[in-house]
């Protein structure tokens, strides 16, 4: 094989590979790709390996300057991964990615510093043939072991977007009503556990079909992405705000009595009375029903009781709030 394909060739395309790499992970992780540094990067590589084929033919300072090379551009990898681990969802393809970079960094800082002793003349107890085997494994497995690791995180990131899909409504990013019933299951089961106060609100937009008809989908829309962005503001982080169907949207307050999910549902109606603004042409109020878990109750035996709740306060007039407690019981049981 010619020495240009074997030397110049083959340590570039390497080099090309390591930093392609590296502006994989910079775009899955939406950083800039700064191509004229890496480009740079590729360009000094091959000055390197030609001075030191055809300048100075030099075996050992061209796998010291390659190595230091490669060792760099995946301690980039390493620290541009590492302070995601933190936030991440899922931490282990995160960390066998970061993983496999410091080792490759290790392995090609050791590679220099070894062919780097042999260049002062200093003896190590491994013949040539024994070391280039060694590094050359170890070489042949890090490119694999990144590419894996790039892999496992596309995979991790496109099933945490569909999960995220699958509880969030598209419309409004407010829970969706399977995420807020199993949200409820499990609130419901710490609430027996540990004891402690459970509330729901139940709410809807009133004379929403007016404003349909009056403005077109596209306000109502918007009336209902304002809402559930006006809940978040007023509601603690713990709350779960779902949109449970339509116009129809409820909060679970855990740890939350009676009286004080009264105060928060007149809070909550108050935030939600808009007039006319803006891009939302249309002025929106809403009704809103409040229950608090008893003894032995179900989610869909509270549920039940905040729609009847809601129905009370549309009845009474709309634009308030209805107290559960305040009803008939068989009002509750029927709705």
């Amino acid at each position: 094989m010619p020495d240009i394909l074997s030397v110049e060739v083959a340590n570039t395309l390497l080099l090309g590979t390591t930093v392609t790499m590296l502006a994989g992970y910079r775009r899955h992780l939406a950083l800039p790709v700064p191509w004229r540094r890496l480009g740079a990067c590729v360009a000094l590589g091959l000055l390197l390996i030609v001075i030191l084929h055809h300048g100075v033919d030099s075996v050992g300072a061209r796998v010291v300057a390659m190595s230091v090379l490669h060792a760099a551009l995946c301690l980039e990898m390493g620290l541009l991964l590492a302070p995601r681990l933190a936030r991440a969802g899922r931490r282990y393809p995160i960390l066998f990615t970061v993983c496999a970079a410091y080792a490759n960094a290790a392995v090609q800082l050791v590679r220099a510093l070894v062919y780097g002793a042999q260049l002062g003349g200093a003896s190590v107890p491994w013949d040539d043939a024994t070391l280039s085997m060694v590094f050359f494994s170890a070489g042949a497995l890090a490119l694999p072991a990144l590419t894996l690791g790039a892999v496992m995180m596309a995979n991790a990131d496109l099933i945490a977007r569909a999960r995220h899909a699958a509880d969030h409504d598209h419309l409004t990013g407010a829970r969706s009503r399977r995420a807020f019933f199993d949200l409820a299951a499990r609130e419901l089961a710490r609430t027996l556990r540990r004891g402690g106060p459970l509330s729901l609100l139940l709410f809807d937009v009133d004379h929403f079909k007016r404003i349909n008809d009056t403005y077109g989908h596209a306000t109502g829309d918007r009336v209902l992405a304002d809402i559930v962005e006006r809940t978040g503001a007023v509601v603690r982080s713990i709350d779960t705000v779902a949109r449970l169907g339509g116009e129809e949207f409820a909060v679970l307050l855990p740890d939350t009595g009676a009286d004080t999910a009264l105060l928060v549902a007149e809070r909550l109606r108050g935030a939600l009375e808009r007039a006319p603004e803006g891009v939302i042409a249309a002025g929106y109020t809403v009704s809103i029903g409040v229950a608090t878990l008893d003894p032995g109750e179900s989610i869909d035996a509270m549920l039940s009781r905040a729609d009847a709740a809601l129905y009370a306060a549309k009845a009474g007039g709309r634009n308030m709030v209805a107290d559960a407690r305040a009803l008939p019981a068989q009002t509750a049981q029927t709705v």
